[in-house]
């Protein structure tokens, strides 16, 4: 890992190297954020004992001191590493961008807002997309078109089926009902919990681009029309394409050129449900039954054949009767199928069935009202009341599978949550005594895939609390999981690729996308740490180069961010898309909902289902028409948004002119310090400015707004100067705290700057009129955010400015109303 979002920040460097100060010190917490309300514990990890550990913490934006916290030795260490102290955050609930300071060492951003988990869980999917089996969004081509050939059924062996579709189970390109069925429920789960949480950004290939259907949705029934071809008709299952042959190359799908017997790149093995052990050479599976299989199968049917009904009426209705069938056939063959291992002796070693099954059977149960479901579905929740592996230290490979029983959950719900909900509360307690043994509350077992374990612990957690009497200790150690999850951790490093954007992430995944370009698989939720033990016993795990978290590894578990580490540092799709419905938990249903547009990280327009217009007017060194605007303004009791630069705040002609509009209750906001142009106009990508520059310029024009009066938070929306920007600029106006904006494209009326001498390059007044009205006749306004300027060029004679209550009066008498730009967004 090159630690570029570190090297290339210079003040974000102690996200994982402290700067060179008298001690070494390093700073760990959620690097992507807390809401005002959360436990907020820090963790400080020295390298020596610290005779003072005063604190300092500062508001970003301003470098205000907002307090000083001593911080507290814990009283034993986490293994290894001996000194660590605990800094308590959570009296600081005023949303904002805040850093530490500790002697010369200063942290990373740590944000506070109610929305900081807004997009988290839509960011998960861009990882689902990219393991798309068929067409591939992300590389934009295809794979796998040929499969497949079916193996170990009685009489249809060798025939070919279509079974192109799905996802690739991890940075292989082998699939598995088991994980594949796991993940299209869990991602099912999280539309019908948290509809709200979700956006349509993709279509439903997965390309860019809103097809007024949700994207996880999207995703789901991408992962529904494959299970539908592995289960075709009633018992007919399929349950796993490829083995692990598939591992004698690392590359791009769509360059997948190994040859299982029918040709290079040709079709590959489709392998029936026999209930009996496979594996086609060295080694076989344990398999005694179908029920895991057909419980999956029943399970995402049933619960599809609801969620998907407003979106694919036909389909969703074709679900349920294709629930049943499998529900029927898991009862005829009780017992696990587990993955067929070939060459190597790895494979899920699922034990477990009848989770399934109780799920299976609560989900048929609320689809069709049958009694006897809801008794099948009882009598599966007590034959395994506790997840087995939430009571114990290590276990076997997905030994018990689906890692959290969603089962409990309804039938909590549909019980009143007797039983069930004592079933979720013993699990809970064996995590909350096991974490009792470290500092990090961990409970967790550190097997291969332990941060699978801990999305589904997060998951029970947050269920219980939900319908739950409350349970002492639950929030401290939910918050501590949540927080493991996201960089407090003996590494400091996130778990989730790309999340957060400026924090420190996997870079080095054992992904061929990460190994063989320069993107990576974003949003993808890799392994995670495992016991030293596993590390060292597991055929072909090594490390590709030094060690960048040498210092941080201890004797019981290890993490490395290195492409080589298949066992801690490869993205899951099962456990990528198990986090969606925790993320999406935490995003509140009552936060105000953008419904408008996002270009580039910047709000370019609000809700368009309302007539409602933001009058935007941007000032640097020309004023000249404000007279003119105001009286407008004022007869017509219109409120507007100016957005101006710090030397406009700073000029004494303009104080007066400044405190008016204030008094008059119009939005007073930023536009640079200096006025500076962020990015080259012929290459958006290419920035004019670094990070540093950018942001002392913007506190400066911060700094001078403050003598006018104007707080940070009366001024949340940002407007860049020359109002062109990119996603940087987006991301680096975000990390101080504030909301990067811009003009709604379309209409030209910020072109009333222009001049005559330019040629074709001017807009008179008429031509702006006129396009105005053109694009509201066409397409029409709402949510619009007009940009004009009060003031421009003496070379232009024309002024729109003077049109503008001409412009006003017309809109209005259309049915548009007028508003602040953050009277647009609520």
């Amino acid at each position: 890992m090159s630690l570029k979002n570190i090297t290339l920040i210079g003040f974000l460097y102690a996200f994982f190297f402290s700067a060179y100060g008298q001690q070494n010190v390093y700073f760990r917490f959620n690097q992507l954020g807390y809401r005002p309300l959360d436990q907020k514990e820090i963790f400080i990890v020295s390298e020596a004992e610290l005779d003072e550990c005063n604190v300092f913490i500062y508001e970003r934006l301003n470098n205000r001191k907002v307090l000083e916290i001593q911080a507290v030795k814990m009283k034993k260490g986490y293994y290894e590493l001996e000194h660590i102290y605990s800094l308590d955050i959570s009296p600081i609930q005023n949303p904002g961008v805040y850093y530490l300071k500790y002697g010369e060492t200063q942290s990373g951003s740590i944000r506070i807002e109610d929305n900081v988990y807004v997009g988290a869980a839509d960011y998960l999917l861009q990882y689902l997309r990219s393991r798309r089996c068929g067409y591939n969004p992300y590389f934009g081509k295809s794979c796998h078109t040929d499969d497949g050939i079916i193996i170990y059924h009685p009489e249809r062996s060798g025939e070919k089926i279509d079974v192109t579709g799905g996802w690739h189970d991890a940075s292989d390109y082998l699939q598995y009902v088991t994980t594949s069925a796991n993940a299209t429920y869990q991602l099912l789960f999280a539309y019908e919990q948290n509809p709200h949480a979700f956006a349509d950004a993709y279509d439903a290939r997965g390309d860019a681009g809103s097809n007024g259907i949700p994207d996880i949705i999207d995703e789901a029934k991408w992962g529904l029309d494959w299970l539908v071809k592995m289960n075709p008709e009633p018992g007919v299952m399929f349950h796993q394409i490829a083995d692990d042959r598939d591992h004698r190359s690392f590359d791009f799908p769509y360059a997948d050129t190994l040859d299982y017997g029918y040709g290079k790149g040709k079709e590959r093995p489709v392998y029936f449900v026999t209930g009996e052990p496979q594996g086609l050479m060295h080694y076989k599976n344990r398999s005694d039954g179908k029920a895991n299989i057909a419980g999956k199968f029943a399970s995402c049917f049933a619960l599809g054949s609801e969620v998907l009904k407003p979106f694919y009426p036909e389909f969703a209705a074709s679900l349920l009767p294709k629930a049943v069938a499998a529900f029927k056939e898991g009862e005829a063959f009780p017992g696990v199928c587990q993955t067929a291992p070939c060459r190597a002796p790895y494979f899920y070693e699922e034990d477990n069935w009848v989770d399934d099954m109780e799920l299976a059977a609560i989900q048929l149960y609320q689809r069709t009202a049958n009694e006897e479901y809801l008794e099948k579905s009882l009598r599966y929740a007590a034959e395994e009341p506790v997840t087995p592996w939430m009571a114990k230290d290590s276990v076997s490979h997905y030994q018990y599978y689906p890692f959290v029983n969603l089962g409990h959950y309804y039938l909590s719900k549909e019980t009143g949550g007797k039983s069930a909900g004592a079933y979720y509360k013993e699990g809970l307690l064996e995590h909350l005594e096991r974490g009792r043994e470290n500092i990090f509350n961990n409970g967790i077992p550190f097997v291969w895939c332990s941060n699978n374990l801990a999305a589904a612990m997060l998951t029970q957690m947050k269920l219980y609390s939900n319908n739950q009497s409350p349970l002492p200790g639950l929030n401290t150690t939910e918050a501590s999981l949540r927080d493991w999850l996201f960089g407090k951790n003996p590494w400091g490093t996130s778990m989730v690729v790309g999340l957060p954007e400026n924090g420190d992430y996997p870079e080095d995944t054992h992904a061929a996308i990460s190994h063989y370009s320069d993107a990576e698989p974003w949003g993808g939720l890799v392994d995670g740490p495992v016991y030293g033990t596993i590390f060292s016993s597991l055929k072909g795990v090594k490390l590709s180069e030094n060690d960048e978290y040498a210092g941080f590894q201890t004797s019981r578990v290890v993490y490395h961010d290195d492409w080589a580490d298949y066992s801690t540092n490869e993205p899951t799709m099962d456990g990528t898309a198990s986090l969606t419905y925790y993320l999406s938990s935490l995003v509140s249903a009552s936060l105000p909902e953008i419904k408008g547009e996002i270009t580039r990280g910047a709000i370019t327009r609000g809700d368009t289902s309302k007539k409602k217009i933001a009058l935007i007017f941007t000032g640097h060194d020309r004023a000249e028409g404000y007279e003119k605007v105001n009286t407008v303004l004022a007869t017509n009791k219109v409120k507007a948004s100016f957005f101006l630069t710090g030397d406009f705040y700073r000029n004494p002609d303009f104080r007066e002119m400044i405190g008016s509009l204030r008094e008059q209750g119009h939005y007073l906001g930023g536009h640079s310090n200096k006025h500076l142009l962020y990015c080259s106009w012929e290459d958006r990508d290419s920035l004019l400015v670094d990070r540093e520059n950018f942001e002392k310029d913007l506190r400066e024009n911060y700094k001078i707004m403050a003598t006018h009066g104007i707080k940070k938070e009366d001024a949340y929306y940002y407007l860049p100067p020359y109002e062109w920007y990119n996603d940087k600029i987006s991301q680096w106006t975000s990390d101080l705290g504030l909301k990067l904006i811009n003009h709604t494209p379309g209409t030209h009326s910020n072109q009333d700057w222009t001049v005559p001498e330019m040629g074709e390059g001017y807009f008179s007044n008429d031509k702006i009129w006129d396009q105005i009205m053109t694009y509201e006749k066409e397409k029409g306004l709402h949510g619009f955010q007009l940009l004009l300027h009060f003031g421009t060029d003496p070379a232009r004679k024309e002024k729109f400015y003077n049109r503008l209550e001409e412009l006003i009066n017309d809109l209005k008498d259309k049915g548009y109303e007028f508003v602040r730009i953050d009277e647009l967004h609520v």
